[in-house]
């Protein structure tokens, strides 16, 4: 079917985002709350950033790492939501072509980055626990700065990749994407040639990123749990690996939506499972990451305090 319907073969300029299959009844609602999920992800990761930037007790690689976690947290959920919130009452929910093929390029790049930056957290938080008295010479400013290009450069490519290899695709005037934003399954959906080299290289990018991430953190987290079991105290060893509860947590939610997501064949078939796990790495995780950081961690805490006495003039 598909390769009958390339030989009808016209270039197509825009694409239809259906969003989500709402009541009219529905539609002010479920606009009103992702238009408050995106307000408190620029809030909580613009707090963030402000936050360690101002507070010098927070000039530290862990931190200065944190601060480029919330500014890819909002780079990527101002990439979909508004275009996304737009869609809710625009009669057409057109996105032209390049404007498709930018929002996925720049929403892959600050993803798969935060992939590896994740890994970098990882990799900080088992040089401080298992390698204190070498910490300020692995995590040196050049050396942090190294780490933050590097997963950027990472990110980068493969953003590339996947855009050159998915709008290398035909379509062949179904321009309907089944989606909120632009993402690799619901253009796959639509094309009109054979998608199997792209399903492969969207499965062999994800695996790699994920696989390779994953056993930076988890041997990480090996060699932190096996140091932490050797301190004597209880208070010691709760201390010390208190540290890594918010980054374990951060962890734990990204990778899981992304493998579900990607990393399985099956995931393209499903174009309602896909919208709604999308929310939740596009959306939700981007909102708690800031919450779970600050929540957890009592530096965080204290120094948004403070930043807030200043701001209150009092009498």
């Amino acid at each position: 079917m598909k390769l009958e319907q390339s030989r009808n073969y016209t270039e197509l300029t825009d694409f239809i985002l259906l969003g989500f299959w709402t009541s009219p009844e529905a539609r002010v609602p479920l606009f009103l709350l992702f238009l408050f999920i995106y307000l408190v992800i620029v809030l909580g990761n613009l707090s963030m950033l402000t936050v360690i930037k101002i507070d010098s007790r927070l000039h530290t690689p862990m931190y200065f790492f944190l601060q480029n976690l919330s500014f890819l947290d909002l780079c990527y959920s101002t990439v979909i939501a508004p275009k996304a919130l737009a869609t809710f009452f625009s009669k057409e929910k057109k996105i032209s072509y390049n404007e498709c093929a930018t929002q996925f390029f720049f929403f892959a790049l600050f993803v798969g980055t935060e992939g590896f930056f994740l890994a970098v957290m990882a990799y900080d938080r088992f040089s401080a626990i298992c390698s204190p008295f070498l910490y300020t010479v692995h995590m040196s400013q050049p050396a942090c700065i190294r780490l933050v290009a590097g997963s950027y450069i990472c990110g980068c490519i493969n953003s590339m990749i996947q855009t050159g290899f998915t709008f290398s695709l035909r379509f062949c005037g179904e321009n309907r994407l089944d989606h909120f934003f632009c993402d690799v399954p619901a253009l796959i959906k639509i094309s009109c040639v054979d998608t199997f080299v792209n399903e492969i290289v969207l499965f062999i990018l994800s695996a790699l990123i994920i696989i390779s991430t994953i056993t930076i953190i988890l041997v990480s987290y090996a060699y932190i749990l096996s140091t932490v079991l050797k301190i004597p105290s209880t208070h010691g060893r709760s201390k010390t690996f208190s540290t890594c509860g918010s980054h374990i947590a951060v962890v734990s939610l990204f990778y899981g939506t992304v493998f579900f997501m990607y990393a399985q064949p099956g995931s393209i078939s499903s174009p309602e499972k896909s919208k709604i796990v999308a929310v939740f790495y596009t959306l939700i995780i981007p909102m708690l990451n800031p919450l779970i950081y600050s929540l957890r961690n009592t530096e965080v805490k204290s120094a948004l305090k403070k930043t807030l006495l200043r701001k209150i003039p009092w009498h």
